[in-house]
């Protein structure tokens, strides 16, 4: 799927007739153990009930993530699994089932997206989910379902990063790596939007689209040591890491002194802030707020044309073993989504 001719935002749109109960059980990707996309199981679970503040939504479809794989392969948050087999997954876009409250401002038939709060809870990689409220906000209207679900986790990562952490702002100077994935294009485009001078290391055949998502310079990482071609960098947002010819600690060479490295895959690095002091910058890790308020003020920017979502692949859910191969090849430009069932 490619960008699509930019349209106004559609007025909001009343919910739809209420759905029906959901069934006992529900289609769902299951994983029983760690290992490589093969573990990924396409099976039967009980369908969630929600508690207290929780929504009951109908999956749509479900982002596919880094953060899966590595779960998956026993990484990530794999330490925080409960009693296997789980279902896996955060991000989602789909329809409210049950609200906490009859007048709960996403009532039932609300196209809402978001992130499921796994792995406390089930995941997305399913017909249903149970969310809390305030992760979740009403779906961009000039999105599809499947192009919404390419967002949550990805934009409110790239958010934070830019945002709330670089305080991103006119004549800055950012370096974004791995700018072509699913946080990066986001991040490029929220430094650009609040006037940052941004420059990006991915391979040629990005160079051209991350122009136009607003990256200044392009550094084609296969062909040029980017520390020999970029410096007085004010911030480094790394979401490569040491995992990759030494990105992380090269990266440390080219802030200015005092400038800010931000670490997102920390597990290829756990020294980074000794490094980073003995160096002369300062420097923090980064985990995602799956915060509803920060995903609505997204969703504006998202209707409006300001900033774009880009899917790369769209797999069925049975196909999730095969969605996690695409992803663990390390090409992907944007987001892989997983289309769980019809709108």
């Amino acid at each position: 799927m490619r960008f699509r001719p930019l349209r106004s935002p559609s007025p909001p749109q009343a919910p739809a007739a209420p759905p029906d109960a959901p069934p006992d059980t529900m289609a769902a990707i299951t994983l029983a153990a760690a290992g490589g996309p093969e573990v990924l199981r396409y099976d039967r679970a009980p369908t969630p009930s929600p508690v207290l503040s929780e929504l009951l939504v109908r999956v749509v479809a479900a982002g596919v993530n880094p953060i899966d794989a590595k779960t998956r392969a026993g990484r990530g948050v794999s330490a925080a699994l409960g009693d296997a087999p789980v279902v896996p997954g955060f991000d989602f876009s789909g329809v409210v089932v049950a609200s906490p409250f009859e007048a709960h401002p996403l009532a039932p038939g609300t196209e809402v997206f978001g992130m499921v709060p796994f792995p406390r809870t089930g995941g997305s990689y399913a017909e249903y989910v149970v969310v809390p409220s305030q992760s979740v906000t009403r779906k961009p209207s000039s999105l599809s379902h499947v192009e919404a679900a390419g967002v949550p986790l990805a934009a409110l990562t790239a958010w934070g990063l830019v945002v709330e952490t670089a305080h991103a702002h006119e004549g800055q100077r950012i370096l974004i790596h791995a700018g072509s994935g699913g946080v990066g294009h986001f991040a490029v485009q929220f430094a650009a939007y609040f006037g940052a001078h941004v420059t990006v290391t991915a391979s040629a055949r990005n160079a051209a689209w991350l122009r136009e998502l607003g990256a200044a310079v392009v550094v084609d990482y296969t062909s040029t040591r980017f520390e020999e071609v970029v410096g007085e960098m004010d911030v480094v947002i790394d979401l490569v890491g040491n995992a990759v010819d030494r990105t992380a600690s090269r990266s440390l060479q080219v802030l200015r002194p005092g400038g800010l490295y931000v670490l997102v895959p920390t597990g290829s690095w756990p020294d980074y802030a000794q490094a980073a002091e003995e160096a002369g910058v300062r420097a923090t890790s980064y985990k995602v707020i799956p915060d509803g308020g920060t995903l609505a003020t997204i969703a504006r920017l998202l209707d409006s044309g300001a900033v774009q979502v880009y899917i790369d692949r769209v797999f069925d859910l049975n196909e999730a073993a095969a969605a996690h191969t695409e992803l663990e090849q390390g090409h992907t430009r944007g987001k892989i989504v997983l289309r769980v069932s019809d709108d």
